[in-house]
């Protein structure tokens, strides 16, 4: 398993607000459709300023379901539970591990934790 991509996510700029219909005479009963799809970043971050994706690379990782080409939504702010699979720091190397698994890396330095996984379908 390896890690292809690391970036930072951003904040959409494009913000849709529901406006009333501009046109004269009776008012189109479908204006209050006009919302905005989902937006990932609100549903996905709570801290942005802390939060990162990581693209997977290797089927490493099946025992956590976390297959090659997934999406990890990696939250820096959080700390882990026993459950957790957070992202560590080895060797100045990412590694994907369980909460368990990094503690018998004593050198190795918990860089986040993993909020969501992205599966390709």
């Amino acid at each position: 398993m390896e890690v292809r991509k690391v970036g930072k996510i951003n904040k959409s700029k494009n913000r849709h607000a529901a406006e009333v219909s501009k046109q004269t005479g009776f008012p189109s009963p479908a204006t209050h459709y006009l919302e905005s799809g989902i937006d990932l970043n609100k549903e996905l971050v709570t801290n942005s300023d802390a939060t990162f994706y990581i693209e997977i690379e290797g089927n490493g990782l099946e025992e956590h379901r976390i297959l090659d080409g997934d999406v990890l939504i990696v939250d820096r702010s959080k700390n882990p539970i026993a459950s957790s699979i957070i992202i560590v720091v080895d060797e100045n190397e990412f590694k994907v591990l369980s909460k368990t698994a990094a503690k018998k890396i004593p050198e190795a330095i918990i860089w986040g934790v993993v909020t969501y996984v992205i599966h390709k379908m």
